[in-house]
C-alpha cells in the first residue's frame, strides 16, 4: 500500500494533522491507543472509519522506518 493511500495531510482536515486516508482520524490516535494497551481491534471499534488493512499497513510502515539500517538519517531529520 502506498503511503499516500494511508495518510492524508491537509490543512482543511484537522489543521493539517496527519490522518488516516479517507477519514478524520489522526494517526496519533492509533499510537496513543496502542501505548495505552488498547488492542488493535478495540481501536478499530472506536474508529470504524479506519479499515483494519489501513492500520496494519501503517504499523508495517512504522516498523520499516524504525528498523531501517538508515535510521541515523531519520534522527538527523527530526533532531
Amino acid at each position: 500500500m502506498n503511503l499516500k493511500d494511508l495518510i492524508t495531510v491537509d490543512e482543511e482536515i484537522l489543521g493539517g494533522v496527519p490522518v488516516f486516508y479517507g477519514t478524520r482520524v489522526p494517526i496519533e490516535s492509533l499510537i496513543d491507543h496502542l501505548e495505552a494497551g488498547v488492542s488493535l481491534d478495540e481501536f478499530l471499534e472506536d474508529f470504524p472509519s479506519v479499515k483494519k488493512e489501513q492500520a496494519i499497513a501503517l504499523l508495517e510502515v512504522a516498523n520499516k522506518v524504525i528498523t531501517s539500517k538508515n535510521i541515523e538519517h531519520l534522527y538527523e531529520t527530526i533532531a
